[in-house]
């Protein structure tokens, strides 16, 4: 598909382009490849292509784009975990091949892009992502927001990854291979780079945890869609050192902190 670790060390939120056109060959391998992202949790999601002049499409943190595109869903039980895995996907293919991408939830034209998406009654729109290339120089709203968000930092490993217990920080070194796809999931992006993320290794499984601190709005849990992200970011990189495991959901009977919410399983095997 593309180098996996490679490509999320080097992605970064991409909010300033330098205006030119999306090249007709770019656009073509991106069209194809959102016709039909996959993810392990069965999620069904139509992604399209938006002509920023066309439908009047625009982000007042976004400079120098014309084009998105964005990601429909029905509102069935637990569709963000599924529909983050697959946006992720998305935005790492645009970045294999050069092409900027930033995951956008409230600060874009809510109402102009839900009609481009021509949503149903029971369908959401949770982001989209403008896409392009990257301007040299950042604008200077878009390095104040980084800074605010504190983008290049993450919490430490052993404050996210924990080994048998939630009292016991997980070692990366130790992990090996695990410890290395954690930490391409400790680098995912997050909204407000909340990082909700938290993992339990516990034999040959490691079981996630969402670590809310943000509200569930009509879009839904948007902490879960970055919990979809993260996972993605795990599964490719599992893939790519040849470890081919599946995601289950069957909620673990070990204690578990009061602040997490179950998320799904990662079992090799």
């Amino acid at each position: 598909m593309f180098p996996a670790k490679e490509t999320i060390r080097k992605r970064k939120s991409t909010r300033t382009f330098d205006d030119r056109p999306l090249g007709a060959l770019d656009r073509e391998k991106i069209e194809q490849f959102i016709a039909n992202v996959p993810n392990p949790f069965g999620t069904k999601i139509e992604f399209r292509m938006l002509d920023a002049k066309k439908f009047d499409l625009s982000s007042p943190v976004i400079v120098g784009s014309n084009l998105y595109f964005g990601a429909k869903v029905r509102e069935d039980k637990g569709y963000e975990l599924g529909y983050g895995y697959s946006f992720e996907l998305a935005c790492l293919y645009a970045e294999s091949i050069g092409v900027g991408t930033v995951m956008l939830a409230a600060s874009i034209r809510r109402k102009a892009f839900e009609k481009a998406m021509e949503l149903a009654q029971n369908e959401v729109m949770p982001v989209v992502t403008p896409v392009g290339y990257a301007a040299e120089k950042r604008a200077l709203r878009d390095v104040a927001m980084r800074k605010g968000l504190k983008a290049d930092e993450r919490a430490p490993f052993g404050e996210l990854f924990f080994n048998g217990a939630f009292d016991n920080p997980l070692n990366k070194e130790e992990a090996g291979v695990v410890g290395e796809a954690l930490e391409m999931t400790r680098w995912a992006p997050s909204a407000s780079n909340r990082q909700p993320w938290r993992a339990i290794v516990i034999g040959n499984t490691v079981h996630f945890f969402e670590h809310r601190t943000l509200g569930v709005s009509r879009l839904g849990d948007i902490q879960m869609v970055d919990m979809g992200i993260a996972l993605a970011n795990f599964d490719l990189t599992m893939q790519e050192e040849g470890r081919f495991g599946r995601f289950v959901q069957e909620a673990p009977t070990f204690d578990v902190p009061d602040d997490l919410l179950y998320t799904a399983s990662y079992v090799e095997g």
